[in-house]
């Protein structure tokens, strides 16, 4: 742990680690802190339907008021936040995991490999994303959290695999690779001891970028009716004070609250993508 600490202060005194990071971090803990512990201070029963009084505006007993269909907005907000962040996260993860997989093996062993890849990752790129996911949501017959973060993970993967194959392509040509090379390490040796060291500040940029790009896809294929309705989310939230005409009746805490939270979400993540570009970048670090 000391050990941690130091290297933490060594990084932040190089200007690699950037309050904008401490930031983000800070925000996105917040969050997580709130989506934790939030449950063991409020009753789950109250964000079903019918569970309360309908259409009461925020007060003393209900913190943010509660909607036409009988749910307490506060308690319905608190199970929201973690399932939208679970299914920004298990997109990011299959996302990143899948483009880092691809790019490594389109950089390192090159030929048909980098060919096929480059060729899928391109053609899929010029593709609009959110028609594609429009079409594989509309047909499928029961959404749920987790099908929802694979037919957003299907299309997230082709930025990380161009970025990583790129990356690949600079670092294999660089001396202590040569000299590893020299050494009769295997391509695979090279790939694990070499490069994937050198790789993980950008996969770890791309992770943070990715998670952000799917809660925005997840949330507005939600927004539209295509999500897993059944699914306490922020996306969902949003959807039903749609449908109930909330911000033409002047009911804002239907609709506000999902929407702050997931300002916030954006947020210190657009702060922590940028605190790892800078840690990542040693350039951007010196100036």
């Amino acid at each position: 742990m000391t050990a941690f600490f130091k290297a933490l202060r060594r990084n932040y005194a190089q200007g690699r680690i950037s309050m904008t990071l401490i930031l983000g971090c800070g925000i996105l803990l917040a969050i997580i802190l709130f989506s934790v512990i939030g449950p063991f201070f409020v009753d789950l029963d109250n964000a079903q339907v019918g569970a309360v009084v309908p259409r009461r505006p925020p007060s003393a007993e209900y913190l943010l008021g509660t909607d036409s269909q009988g749910r307490d907005m506060w308690t319905l907000l608190i199970y929201s936040t973690p399932n939208t962040l679970k299914m920004g996260l298990i997109a990011g993860v299959i996302g990143v995991g899948l483009g880092s997989v691809l790019g490594l093996a389109a950089g390192q062993f090159g030929g048909a490999v980098d060919g096929v890849i480059r060729v899928l990752s391109d053609s899929l790129m010029t593709v609009p994303a959110i028609a594609i996911l429009v079409i594989i949501a509309g047909n499928i017959d029961r959404m749920t959290i987790f099908v929802m973060a694979l037919v957003v993970a299907s299309l997230a993967w082709m930025f990380t695999a161009r970025t990583v194959r790129a990356q690949v392509l600079s670092i294999r040509e660089r001396s202590y690779v040569e000299v590893a090379r020299a050494n009769g390490e295997s391509a695979m040796e090279i790939l694990f001891t070499e490069i994937m060291p050198n790789l993980m500040p950008y996969i770890v940029a791309s992770f943070v970028g990715t998670v952000s790009a799917a809660i925005l896809a997840i949330i507005g294929l939600e927004a539209l009716g295509l999500g897993a309705l059944e699914e306490m989310t922020l996306g969902n939230t949003i959807y039903w004070s749609q449908q109930s005409s909330a911000v033409l009746r002047g009911y804002w805490w239907w609709w506000s609250p999902p929407i702050v939270a997931i300002a916030l979400i954006f947020i210190s993540l657009f702060l922590i993508s940028l605190g790892f570009d800078r840690f990542a970048n040693p350039r951007l670090a010196r100036r």
